[in-house]
């Protein structure tokens, strides 16, 4: 008989998957921030930070139809007035629908490893992002079980970053499988 530890389980998991809540905190977001989460998938990191901003708002972006369903039903099962989501390319400038220099912080965990058009979306998070504002970026290590999928070093997002007029504030520990870093636009 094959019995589940579900402990086990549960560390093997943590071990793949970034801590949306641990690295929301590593951002130091406050209660009245703009947040753009890009390529939200099922919402965990806009969740995440939609409870932080209390008073401030949440955008999560996302291209796949089914994962913005997925986003607005736990939306609305944790009773979050301040995040909305929306249908968007973050690949092209102005696919995110929102203003220039709007937003005081940017989520991008687990997209540049699986993005065609990597330095496109750099250039939207720059439109969007106010002047000092920064950016979580989270992707796939090279060591990772991902790494083989397109992962892409640390050091070779970093220089794309900072070629675009941002600047490393710190790297972050974002858990086994995946490097953590924020930039801020100068």
């Amino acid at each position: 008989e094959f019995i589940i530890n579900s402990s086990k389980v549960a560390a093997y998991n943590k071990s793949m998957f970034a801590d949306p809540t641990k690295n929301i905190k590593a951002l130091g977001l406050r209660e009245t921030d703009v947040v753009a989460d890009l390529g939200a998938g099922t919402g965990f990191y806009s969740i995440s930070a939609g409870h932080i901003v209390g008073r401030g708002k949440v955008y999560a972006i996302e291209v796949v139809k089914d994962f913005l369903e997925t986003i607005t039903k736990k939306v609305r099962e944790q009773k979050l007035s301040n995040v909305q989501v929306i249908w968007g390319n973050i690949e092209k400038i102005g696919g995110t629908k929102l203003q220039d220099n709007s937003v005081d912080a940017v989520i991008a965990s687990n997209i540049f490893f699986q993005l065609e058009h990597k330095e496109k979306c750099i250039d939207e998070i720059k439109r969007i992002l106010k002047k000092g504002g920064k950016v979580l970026v989270i992707d796939w290590s090279e060591f990772s079980a991902m790494s083989g999928k397109g992962a892409i070093p640390k050091n070779k997002l970093k220089e794309m970053f900072e070629g675009k007029d941002f600047l490393l504030d710190r790297e972050i520990d974002a858990g086994v499988q995946h490097y953590g870093m924020i930039l801020h636009k100068l």
